[in-house]
């Protein structure tokens, strides 16, 4: 198997260029449905942005919230965790249950402390992501000629 360097895998002949990651994701899979040697390929975004989606105003309730779901998940853990050392099945159940109550507790206190720390800087809840304008899909020289064909020929369409 190839090990390519960062730079190496930029700087491989452009065989596709799709609007988005699903249209590039497509194109490689067509490729690989085709038999061709897709270990060869690579997606490259370009042109990246972040983009932040704001999903709400976040409260010191919401925060609580939050943190109480967050919690009981932890809780659920250490509950679980614990309950393989029980001696009783009543035991495991009681493990379990106190794991949840306790998380979610100290979780909901933990939320609601750390959102009213802040003093109402960034009180909005919101979720990132990296997006790119292109994707361009690439290939190795010594197969990029084939990839292009092959996509150009076997009629798959670029977005």
């Amino acid at each position: 198997m190839t090990q390519h360097t960062p730079s190496a895998v930029v700087d491989r002949p452009v065989v596709g260029s799709y609007a988005n990651y699903a249209g590039a994701q497509r194109a490689v899979d067509f490729l690989s449905d085709n038999k061709f040697p897709v270990e060869h390929t690579a997606i490259i975004g370009s042109d990246l942005r972040m983009v932040e989606t704001v999903l709400g105003r976040l409260t010191r309730g919401r925060a609580a919230l939050a943190g109480a779901g967050a919690g009981a998940w932890f809780g659920l853990l250490i509950g679980l965790l614990l309950s393989v050392f029980a001696a009783g099945e009543h035991n495991v159940i009681l493990l379990i249950i106190s794991g949840i109550v306790y998380g979610a507790v100290f979780g909901a206190i933990f939320g609601f402390v750390s959102h009213a720390v802040t003093g109402g800087h960034r009180d909005f809840a919101s979720r990132s992501q990296i997006v790119a304008a292109r994707y361009d899909v690439v290939a190795d020289a010594e197969v990029a000629e084939e990839a292009k064909n092959m996509l150009i020929k076997l009629g798959w369409r670029e977005d």
